[in-house]
């Protein structure tokens, strides 16, 4: 089996067009994507971005930032998400409610937006209380993943591509953001996120070897354009980590 994971998009529809050319290139279906969530929210192009994905059907679960579209009040919302929600119809804002908190695929794959039962927590990585994000324990690791029987887990929400074998074998995979190559948060601690470059980056698993093969695949895509969206709206933030995958000082 062969399929391909993409998460965090968050409204750059110029970047999740470009991974999608990038998956049917490789000779990837639609209806071998997963998508693992955060999909809408951010100060791009969130009503166009879901003109595309709603009508794609892709097997996707919900993020964090999709929740709360569509839990919080229009005037409590976080800039991520009020930048989104003016774009927004109906019938997006009823798609974003029918997502899941998470699925199997095809028996073979665990999808989760952050890590099970939560979906604002990184799995992965942690942050210090210096602000320094880095691996987390494989201890804790393994222990968010008790129950999973699924020799696959898929999770999003750092927007750092990343792969950790378990113990058991099992693999656990991030595919990295398609939209939204840095951020700054400041839960648990104030820290960057930050990939070092402004490509999209999505994972293609392949099981054709007779082991699971993951290849993170980084795509160029006219970023600059989006990076001057962001600027325009005032959101440098934005803009310095879609011009370079840095977040400005």
């Amino acid at each position: 089996m062969r399929f391909a994971a993409i998460a965090d998009i968050h409204g750059n529809a110029l970047a999740l067009e470009a991974v999608l050319a990038d998956i049917a290139a490789q000779g990837i279906a639609t209806a071998d994507i997963v998508n693992l969530g955060d999909c809408l929210s951010g100060p791009l192009e969130a009503g166009r971005t879901a003109d595309i994905l709603v009508p794609l059907d892709l097997f996707t679960v919900c993020g964090n930032h999709d929740r709360y579209l569509v839990e919080h009040a229009a005037g409590d919302m976080h800039e991520w998400e009020a930048d989104a929600f003016r774009q927004l119809k109906p019938e997006h804002l009823d798609w974003l409610r029918s997502l899941p908190f998470d699925a199997v695929f095809r028996d073979v794959a665990y999808l989760c937006h952050a890590r099970p039962q939560d979906d604002g927590t990184y799995w992965l990585e942690q942050v210090s209380r210096e602000g320094h994000v880095h691996l987390r324990d494989r201890a804790t690791i393994e222990t968010w993943a008790d129950g999973i029987t699924q020799p696959l887990i898929l999770c999003g929400h750092t927007h750092i591509p990343r792969a950790v074998q378990l113990s058991d074998g099992r693999l656990i995979v991030n595919p990295g953001s398609v939209g939204g190559p840095g951020y700054t948060d400041d839960a648990p601690y104030p820290h960057k996120v930050e990939a070092g470059l402004p490509h999209a980056s999505y994972a293609i698993l392949d099981d054709a070897s007779g082991a699971l093969g993951v290849t993170f695949r980084l795509v160029p895509y006219d970023h600059m354009a989006m990076s001057r969206l962001a600027g325009e709206r005032h959101r440098p933030e934005w803009a310095s980590a879609l011009a370079t995958g840095f977040v400005a000082e």
